[in-house]
């Protein structure tokens, strides 16, 4: 799969040692979703991968030194979308904690609020249509990471992992 060797040819350009600064990992769960990995200048960010083997072994590629952020997801499937989606929603997002578990990444999770507004992202208007908010947080991530090709699937994993970062770093 071309996904994980990239990955992997990324890691060991950044020849990661645990002595060496962490990387940062922000997640947006889901189909739709992306994982965005952040390493000094470095920045990668992936679709979700397709599978759960998929995501485990694109997960195996990260050393010792690896922190991820998750963003917090709830029950509500979207209007009009049958239980079956929450369910499989879950589910999903199971297999994303028990992969980054099996391969011993710490992670915590963060609620969309949190993390948008430490970003700097002001709440969704009552006249803003979910295209149009979702735009404007492509517009940050995208002055945020000027030289990424950033896609609506990445763009919140992108802005996840630099929350982590700063997080981490005490400057949030």
């Amino acid at each position: 799969m071309p996904k994980i060797k990239r990955v992997k040819d990324v890691v060991g350009e950044w020849g990661v040692t645990p002595s060496q600064p962490t990387i940062y990992m922000g997640i947006d769960p889901g189909k739709n979703g992306g994982i965005a990995v952040l390493n000094g200048n470095t920045v990668h960010p992936l679709k979700m991968p397709e599978t759960p083997a998929d995501l485990l072994t694109w997960l195996t590629a990260f050393p010792q030194g690896t922190i991820a952020v998750i963003e917090q997801v709830g029950g509500y499937a979207g209007q009009g979308q049958p239980g079956s989606a929450m369910f499989n929603f879950g589910k999903g997002v199971g297999h994303l904690e028990m992969a980054l578990l099996a391969c011993k990444i710490p992670f915590e999770q963060v609620t969309p609020q949190r993390w948008q507004k430490a970003m700097g992202i002001s709440n969704r208007k009552k006249t803003e249509t979910k295209t149009q908010w979702k735009n404007r947080i492509k517009a940050k991530a995208q002055q945020l990471f000027p030289d990424v090709d950033v896609t609506l699937a990445v763009a919140d994993a992108l802005l996840i992992a630099e929350y982590c970062r700063r997080k981490r770093q005490g400057r949030l």
